[in-house]
Parts: structure tokens; sequence; C-alpha cells
């Protein structure tokens, strides 16, 4: 029997520890004192084992939930109970030192008094759990971005969003250091690596992952220069036995928030320091980059070139300008590429304009299906018209790989035009991945099969691998203007010597080689010199509306300048 008396004990208990914001600490030493008095405990603990393994190894988390000064050095009373989750909690009751032993009746009501407390417990910890699961990244043991945001719009809410700095970071080519060392090996480096900035953090400071390698800082301006200089550049310790160690790099795009320009919510923060990473990342001098007045500008220009491309695919505003490639041999047009111009608003958009804001993100990719439908048209036409037609070449950004069925794609646009394949080159750029790299070859290699050329764009440019063209079966390799001097420049040597190395190897693997750019006589006989016999750029013939091009397509000569 409870009795009355402690069933009036056991229900203020239950009130007060509803209204209780914590089961653990000085907020349930006060709320268990009334009962435990009662009952002459002098101590519980609670034993929380979030697995059974750890309740094997017996690792818990302790918590002493009440305690008196006159409590006895050994427990008398146990109960254990099993959550939902697996998880396990041992209460233990210690009596009053020199008080005579619970009864059976006494044990109990103790039973009692523990199953309500492990009630409250079970809510708190659920409460903690689910907060850890909504605020935090478990791999990193950081907070993620949610959590961020949070932040971010409580400072702005209070007014003390001034004064602080955000970054968003990008770990450079960490695909890299995980084939290096293996995927286990890389998560420790980065976990390593974000844990030495956390450790940098102070008061009211946090550091949150956006995902795969990108995290976002929030710090005090004060703090801001120490914070930089690690980004540049950190040697994280891989190997704890031989103390090898990795270089860890970050690209950074950072927003000082003093107040020039207006922050309402946490999208303008993400947004500002998102555009000032993408600078950064694309930046050849430079891992930093910080927003400002300029950049503002050129990102609300992007929002409206994204938020105007449907209307513009749909009212058909791109057009296409054809650029010839001109065999030397006897100056006749050989090929074209088809480049894209954008009128909007009465005005002529140069590529330089919109393509590397559609480059972002997948919204390139129907603008290259768009020029590669309207090429096709036109080469239909062409042919109905009975004009002597050269292959077209048109490009495909490398954000195309991650679409499965390119190849279909490709093949049911040129089908549905009625355009022979042998008329379709397409260009690509090289690759930064393996990954890429392994989709790139599957790709070319369909197209041959289908019968369509493909050409390897702007080689050289970047961090180019003789595998590229050694393992993948390209028609055309198109030398990138680097290679040429510029008017009035003298000849570097070292790049001569790519330049004829670069174009016999094309020659020896049976690949047309195309010079693009070029533009003055000078560069026009250093590439005959090297056997490089297919020009492309203004030195004959600059990109050309539709109407002035198809001029070109009935026996046009051009001529030596």
């Amino acid at each position: 029997m409870l009795g009355n008396s402690f069933r009036n004990i056991l229900q203020n208990f239950i009130v007060q520890m509803e209204e209780m914001p914590d089961t653990i600490g000085s907020h349930c030493q006060n709320v268990l004192t009334e009962p435990c008095r009662f009952l002459r405990i002098g101590k519980i603990t609670a034993d929380y084992y979030e697995s059974r393994l750890a309740e094997e190894m017996d690792t818990p988390q302790r918590h002493i939930m009440y305690q008196c000064t006159n409590a006895a050095g050994d427990y008398t009373h146990e109960i254990r109970k099993v959550t939902r989750m697996g998880s396990t909690v041992v209460y233990r009751v210690y009596p009053i030192t020199g008080e005579d032993d619970w009864d059976e009746e006494e044990r109990q009501r103790l039973d009692m008094l523990l199953k309500v407390l492990f009630v409250f417990n079970g809510r708190t910890n659920l409460m903690k759990a689910n907060y850890y699961l909504t605020f935090h990244d478990p791999d990193m043991g950081i907070y993620n971005l949610k959590y961020f945001f949070r932040t971010i719009n409580e400072l702005i809410n209070t007014n003390a969003i001034i004064g602080y700095a955000a970054i968003y970071i990008n770990l450079k080519r960490f695909s890299a250091v995980n084939l290096q060392l293996g995927r286990e090996i890389g998560t420790k480096v980065m976990r390593r690596f974000i844990g030495s900035i956390n450790d940098m953090l102070k008061n009211k400071e946090h550091i949150a992952r956006i995902g795969g390698d990108n995290f976002a800082i929030l710090v005090k301006q004060e703090n801001l220069e120490k914070m930089v200089d690690m980004l540049k550049g950190s040697a994280v310790v891989y190997d704890d036995n031989s103390g090898e160690r990795i270089l860890i790099i970050a690209s950074a795009g950072v927003y000082v928030i003093d107040g020039s320009i207006p922050v309402t919510s946490y999208t303008d923060v993400m947004d500002r320091i998102s555009v000032a990473v993408a600078a950064a990342k694309s930046s050849s001098s430079d891992t930093i980059a910080y927003f400002d007045h300029d950049m503002m500008e050129k990102n609300e220009n992007a929002l409206r070139v994204i938020s105007g491309l449907a209307g513009a695919l749909e009212n058909e505003e791109f057009l296409i300008y054809y650029q010839p490639k001109v065999s030397m041999s006897d100056c006749r047009l050989v090929g074209a590429e088809a480049l894209c111009r954008w009128r909007r608003n009465g005005r002529l958009m140069k590529p330089a304009e919109f393509i590397p804001i559609l480059e972002r993100n997948m919204n390139i990719c129907k603008l290259d299906f768009y020029m590669l439908d309207h090429a096709c048209r036109d080469i239909h036409r062409w042919l109905d018209e009975g004009k002597n037609v050269v292959k077209i070449s048109v490009n495909l950004s490398r954000r195309h790989l991650s679409d499965m069925d390119l190849l279909e794609h490709i093949i049911n646009i040129i089908d549905r035009n009625n355009v022979p394949h042998q008329y379709i080159e397409l260009e690509l750029t090289e690759t930064t991945t393996d990954v890429e790299f392994n989709v790139l070859k599957r790709l070319i290699t369909g197209l041959q099969e289908a019968g369509i050329s493909t050409s390897v764009d702007d080689f050289g440019v970047g961090y180019s691998s003789l595998t590229l063209i050694k393992d993948i079966p390209w028609n055309v390799l198109k030398v990138d203007k680097s290679f040429l001097p510029e008017s009035g420049q003298e000849y570097d040597v070292k790049m001569l010597i790519m330049l004829k190395y670069v174009v016999a190897i094309a020659h020896d693997l049976g690949l047309e080689c195309v010079a693009e750019g070029v533009e003055t006589r000078e560069q026009i006989e250093l590439l005959r010199e090297n056997s490089c016999n297919i020009i492309q750029g203004f030195y004959f013939d600059c990109p050309l509306p539709v109407a002035e091009f198809e001029t070109r397509l009935d026996g046009y000569r051009y001529t030596m300048k």
C-alpha cells in the first residue's frame, strides 16, 4: 500500500517534475528532497548506458540525482530499466547512515519513486537526443547548418549580428586526399582539421557542417585574420606513429557583417558567403574572397540571368553564331564552332556575361541542349537547300556527366532533326576527377560508336593529363591560344617546345589538331611550322550570325593577310 501521506508526496513530486526544465542537477535535487526524506534516502545515482556494449564494458554516464550529507557509502536498493531505444539506466539508492533497512512496503515505494523518475529522465534524454540529432553533425562532432541558421537569426533579431564575420569554406581537392590516404583516414584528417578550427573559436563563435567537405563559420571580426591564416593552409597529422602530415587548404568566402549592407535573415548571409566562396574557388591567385558591393551587384545580375533563363529558352532569345575553322593548305572552310549569344532587352550579350553563371549548376545543360538542337535545325535546312555543309561542333559542359542518359539524349536530339551523325562534333573540356574521367570515357566511346565526332577543348589550360588523350578515343584535339605568343610578345622557348610536342602527339595518335584563338600572321606561321593546319580565330573570321555564315558554305575561300 502506498499510504495517503506518500501518495500526496508522490503526486506533488510528479507535478514539480512536470514543471522542471531538466531532470539532472540542482532542480532535481530540490524536487527529490521531500520524497527522499520521507523514505530515509541518503543518495540516488543513475548510470546511463547508451548501448549493450557500453554496459558490458561498464562505461556509463553517471549522474547523482539526489544526495544529502549523511548518505551511506554503499547502496542497498537497485532497479534496472531498459528504454525502447535499447539504452539502459540503472538507479541505485543509498540509505541514510544509521537508519534501519527498508521493509518490503518501503521498497515498493522506492520502486514507485524510481519508476516515476525513469519516466521523466527518459523524456529529458529523448529531448536531448532529439536536440542533438536536429542540430549536430555526428561525423564531425560539431553543429549542423540548421543550428547555424538559427544562431544567425537569433543574432539578427537581437541586433547583435554587427561585428561578426561569416565564412563559407570548401576543403580544396579533398577527394584527392581520400584517394591518396583512403576514406577512413581522410575522414580522420577532416575531423582533425575542423577540430583545430573549433578549438580556435571563442565564446559565441560557431562552426557548422554544410555537407561533405563544406563548412560555415561565424567569428567575431577581431578573430577573423587569425582564422583566415589557418584556412590558407594547415598541416594535419594523419599517422600518429610516424608523425606524417598532410597540408589542408580551404577555399573561403568571407562576409564581414559591418552594417554597410542590410542583413534581414540567415539567407542574406548564406547567399553572400556562397557567392564569395564561388569566387574564391574560381580564382587562380587566391583561395580567399571577400564579399563586397561589386560582388553583390554581380550576384544580383546572376540571379537575373538564372531567373530569365526559362523565358529566354522559350522565346528563343539565344542565337547561334558560327566561327569558321579554316584549313591552311587551301584556305577553305572545313568546319565551324557553334557559339552562343543572348539577345536580351535589345542588347546582344556575350557568352562571358552569362555562361559562367549558368555553369554554376545544371542550368548550363538546358542551354547546351538548346544549342545542339538549333545547330541541328540549321544543318538540316542547309542539306535541304543543297549547300556544302561542314561539320559543326557544339560545346557540352562537364555538368552533363552526372546525367546517366546523356548519350541517349544527345542522339535523340540529332536524330529528331534528321541530321546525319557525321555533321556533328561535340566539344568537352578536360576532367579533374577519376569518377568524371571514367564517365567521360564511356560517353566518348558511345559517341564514337554512333559515328559522332568528339574533340577535347582547351587542352593544356587546366591540369591536363596525357591519360586524357591516351585512354579516350577523341577525334580532335583543340590547342588553347595560351600556347601562342600574343602580338608583339617574344616567343617563350618552353611554350614553343610544348606546342611542338602537343601537335606532334595529336598527329601520332591520329587526332585532328585545331588551334583556336589565332589572331596574327606570326601565330599562323608558327602553327604552319609545327604542322597544325586547321585554324580557328579572328585571323580568318570572327563568330558570324547564321545568315552571314551561310555565305561561307558556297565555296568561299579565305586569303592570307
